[in-house]
């Protein structure tokens, strides 16, 4: 399975393609069909969308398929003629059919929390490895066995108006 890794914009895009075309292929079935046609083909794309979302694009994963979603049903939307009944249709349309809109939706979002989870799991323990990396090499991390000098901390300047007095070793 390819790895493409989409920004937000790109994996909306992505999704409102894949349903327009899936709105397409449903407004061929009978009536009763299309809606639950329609639905199933949602969830897949609502899956790759959370796959396929780059990894600093994760929040977008589950935003960008329920626009996907209303644009795509268009097709299938049963509405009267003119601009109000066809607005009319899809309310009713996205109404009637809320649980796909809400299952897609959620299995983006686990998809993408999974991978934030195993993202920031992945960076716990880099972190905890570089910093057993400096523990090992501890004092004595100079060439010759020399010890490292210590650095004396700045004192902090109590007041914005005075000043930190210098230290004996700058004078």
């Amino acid at each position: 399975m390819p790895r493409p890794r989409l920004t937000g914009l790109g994996a909306g895009l992505l999704s409102t393609v894949a349903m327009v075309v899936a709105g397409g292929l449903a407004w061929l079935l009978p009536a009763g069909a299309q809606t639950v046609v329609f639905g199933v083909l949602f969830l897949p794309v609502c899956a790759l969308t959370g796959l396929w979302v780059r990894p600093a694009d994760l929040a977008m994963g589950p935003v960008v398929v329920p626009p996907a979603y209303a644009i795509g049903v268009l097709p299938v939307a049963e509405g009267g003629g003119g601009f109000t009944g066809q607005v009319m249709g899809l309310v009713t349309t996205l109404a009637l059919n809320a649980g796909w809109l809400y299952g897609g939706t959620l299995v983006a979002g686990v998809i993408v929390t999974v991978r934030k989870v195993r993202l920031m799991g992945a960076a716990r323990r880099k972190g905890r490895a570089e910093r057993a990396a400096g523990r090992t090499r501890g004092a004595v991390g100079a060439p010759g066995g020399q010890r490292r000098a210590a650095v004396e901390p700045r004192p902090v300047q109590a007041d914005a108006g005075q000043r930190a007095p210098r230290s004996h070793a700058a004078r």
